[in-house]
């Protein structure tokens, strides 16, 4: 039996090579479509699901108020989680970002990057595998240093690197531990250090100062909300009663007008996709994105599918008689539907095959995408993928099958292919859908497309063009200005420089640290924008009033500063030229008010700023990483070959030398928006020709039905006009319906798409009209071609048995 409906399955495929084509396509398209979201969605699911302590470990994240939440905590909490706190089982303060430094062994220097610095207690909280050493003595004191695996081959190549000792930053350290990196983790670090007491120390006393991650193990996760009741109460009791009378009100006034301490622990468990800020070095997975990508893989596997039941069912009029004659020599309805099943099966074995083939060519562009490093492999994967295989055949082998199974024999052998009108409804239900489907990719696509390219033209408010951002390793507070006040001489000597000036804030990432000051009552947390002198004038930002800060008024190193116009209006001063600010026990002068600009994603708001020189606020030295280069257009590689050559040689001799333009690393900070428009543009393209394979089997089916219709409308004169005009106008119809479906889903969503976006476009009508007349030409395109094509035939073939 089975060689027999192989036999009729390979006959059929050679006489239907297009439909049999069409049908395995655009089942594979769809298909893998979800196994590419199926992968990126396992390994975002897989971050810390290997950690056995995923639900007991909960970062400190604090609610500061005025919309600030931090996942950075004050170093005096440290002495308190240690004495007094019965439900915590370990904590552990460490950095939330990564070093790059040189770690050099016998001569050997190697740079290495992804270096973390905590407390000793950090491979508590995430147990790698230990191939040397082990986790309690890996940092047992400050002498100590953790490699992983691959990190410690760089550096010892092929001797044991237990015991050994390396010279990291000026100090010698000794190798304790080795292990493995081989799980998806929020923390991922290539070298873990304990460095991080001294800066403890210097902090213990310090509650304002929020510099150190935090991480905490509870005996009972349930008690989460109890411990951070509690650590808000050493809030109140160190922090906020200071800073009442600081303000001169009682502790209930202040908390009144300024808001209680709120402390948030978030469980490890749900960290990488739900957690409300970017809080861990290996950063934060894009919830809405994963969401994106696996709903509109589940859109187009189901318009693959319905484009297949299409295709089958118009294809299955071929096969009428066969199923007749099938059934007169005894066959059975079940045994049919088996038949065709066992067809489908095939069918999905080839599509199967076919998406692993577009998914294995297409996952380097597709990791590239999302900047991931995704394979096909995993028990995990292999299940997900026969549970699409067993889905597919069920939802597009079953319908088919029934459908041919259901033709009167009699009829189908006499030539009369009509059926019952029963299961007419369905398949035009399923055109409709297709049109529903193709109209909420082209809608979708276009205002995606309108959202990127208003951030692409909006005005940054800063112009970062032939603007170098060099990365700058400072050596210590007192000795930076004075070196980077001498490499600035140096850099204005060179040929093709324009300017230099530096800043200790990022464009695309934010100010380095944040304050919050009073006035009138009013708290302003703002970005704290050290510069030098010309930093606003050589990136082009305005002065909206007042003055910007002048080498030539002494003061402005002293005891000035300006603020942009987001602070000026916080403040609600009419006129805040020349009022005095309070900033940290400084008074500082405003003399000029700067236009808003974008130091974030231009999808994020403006935040409040206030702008000082970098002599007014000494400790600002810390955070300076960067310096600012505009350069001339002209020879570029030329000049920025020099100031390589000048940097690795006079400036740092240890580093390679490091640099970006700050327009191009702007752009990256809306980057996943971009992908998502060239996703949703790709998509596009897919749905539009899967959804016009589906057009294309219908209207033959629908046109092959009524060809007996048509040949008598011919033979009583009618024009080909007439005929196309009818035969075409119910696929309008259909597509009209597809079109009103989809309206309010791709309005609704879409908009909630857009409140990502502190600056967005408004939805108009445009995408719409567009949507629907991109749709209709393309109908009429497919439809009026097969109509045509069905009036230019013999008529006496239709008619010969009336």
């Amino acid at each position: 039996m089975l060689k027999n409906w192989l036999q009729i399955f390979l006959h059929h495929i050679k006489n239907n090579k297009l439909f049999t084509s069409l049908n395995i396509l655009g089942l594979s398209v769809g298909i893998a479509g979800l196994i590419f979201a199926t992968l990126y969605w396992n390994d975002e699911q897989s971050y810390n699901a290997w950690n056995p302590e995923n639900e007991h470990v909960f970062q400190v994240i604090n609610d500061v108020g005025e919309g600030n939440i931090w996942n950075t905590n004050p170093a005096p909490l440290n002495a308190f989680l240690k004495s007094t706190f019965s439900e915590l089982e370990n904590h552990c303060y460490l950095n939330t970002w990564y070093f790059n430094e040189i770690i050099e062994y016998n001569g050997r220097k190697e740079l290495i990057d992804r270096i973390l610095d905590s407390q000793n207690t950090f491979f508590s909280f995430f147990p790698f595998e230990f191939i040397k050493g082990n986790a309690e003595t890996a940092l047992q004191d400050n002498t100590s240093i953790a490699l992983s695996e691959t990190t410690a081959k760089r550096i010892f190549k092929d001797e044991d690197p237990l015991g050994k000792q390396v010279l990291y930053s000026g100090r010698n350290l000794v190798v304790r531990g080795v292990y493995k990196l081989n799980k998806k983790s929020s923390y991922a670090p290539k070298v873990v250090t304990n460095l991080i007491h001294k800066r403890l120390d210097q902090n213990k006393d310090l509650w304002g100062n929020y510099n150190f991650g935090l991480l905490l193990k509870l005996k009972n996760p349930s008690e989460s909300e109890h411990v951070s009741k509690k650590i808000e109460n050493l809030f109140i009791e160190h922090k906020t009663k200071n800073d009442a009378k600081n303000a001169g009100l009682t502790l209930e006034e202040y908390i009144e007008k300024y808001g209680p301490a709120k402390v948030i622990l978030e469980p490890l468990k749900t960290a990488r996709l739900h957690s409300i800020m970017d809080g861990y070095p290996e950063g934060k997975g894009n919830y809405q994105f994963l969401l994106i990508m696996v709903g509109l893989s589940i859109l187009i596997l189901i318009l693959s599918i319905v484009n297949y039941v299409n295709l089958a069912t118009a294809n299955a009029i071929k096969r009428a008689k066969e199923v007749g004659v099938r059934k007169i020599i005894g066959a059975s309805k079940v045994n049919i539907i088996k038949q065709f099943i066992f067809e489908t099966i095939l069918l999905g074995c080839f599509s199967i095959l076919l998406a692993l083939v577009i998914v294995e060519l297409s996952l380097p562009y597709y990791n590239n995408f999302l900047n991931k490093e995704l394979l096909m492999n995993g028990s995990q994967f292999y299940l997900q993928l026969i549970a699409i295989f067993i889905t597919v055949i069920i939802v597009a082998g079953i319908l088919p099958s029934i459908y041919v199974s259901n033709f009167e024999t009699l009829k189908v052998l006499k030539g009369n292919f009509g059926r019952s009108k029963s299961g007419v409804w369905l398949r035009n239900g399923m055109l409709i859908l297709q049109f529903a489907i193709a109209s909420f990719f082209i809608i979708g696509s276009y205002i995606v497309y309108q959202q990127v390219d208003y951030m692409n033209t909006k005005k940054l408010g800063f112009e970062g063009k032939q603007v170098l951002s060099i990365n700058f390793r400072r050596t210590n507070d007192e000795q930076t200005l004075l070196r980077y006040y001498t490499i600035k001489q140096e850099l204005l000597k060179m040929k093709g420089v324009k300017s230099v000036s530096t800043g200790v804030f990022t464009f695309g990432e934010g100010a380095r640290s944040s304050s919050s000051f009073s006035y009138n009552d009013i708290s302003i947390q703002g970005e704290n924008m050290a510069v030098d002198f010309e930093m606003l004038d050589m990136m082009k930002i305005k002065i909206a009033e007042g003055r910007n800060l002048s080498p030539n008024f002494s003061s402005d190193t002293i005891n000035t500063m300006l603020i942009n116009k987001t602070t000026a209006k916080m403040m609600k001063e009419p006129n805040p030229i020349g009022k005095e600010i309070n900033w940290n026990d400084n008074k500082l002068k405003i003399v000029g008010i700067v236009e808003d600009f974008h130091i974030y994603g231009p999808q994020i708001e403006i935040p409040p700023m206030v702008f000082f020189h970098m002599k007014t606020i000494d400790w600002m030295m810390y955070n300076m990483n960067e310096v600012y280069v505009k350069i001339e257009p002209e020879n570029m590689k030329e000049t920025i070959a020099n100031l390589e050559e000048f940097w690795t040689t006079k400036v740092d001799t240890k580093y390679p030398f490091s640099y970006d333009f700050v327009d191009k690393k702007f752009a990256r900070t809306y980057e996943t928006y971009v992908k998502q428009k060239d996703l949703f543009s790709l998509l596009n393209i897919v749905v539009i020709i899967i959804a016009l394979f589906g057009l294309f089997a219908l209207a033959t089916y629908s046109i092959e039905r009524r060809m007996k219709e048509i040949a008598i409308r011919k033979t009583l004169g009618a024009e080909t006009q007439t005929l196309l005009k009818e035969l075409s106008k119910q696929y309008i119809i259909f597509c009209v319906i597809g079109f009103l479906i989809a309206l309010f889903p791709a309005y609704y969503l879409l908009q909630k798409w857009l409140e990502n976006f502190a600056f967005r476009i408004s939805i108009s009508i445009i995408p719409f009209t567009i949507g629907f007349v991109v749709l209709a030409i393309l109908t009429l395109i497919v439809v009026l071609s097969r109509a045509y094509e069905a009036t230019r035939v013999d008529v006496l073939t239709y008619l010969k048995y009336e």
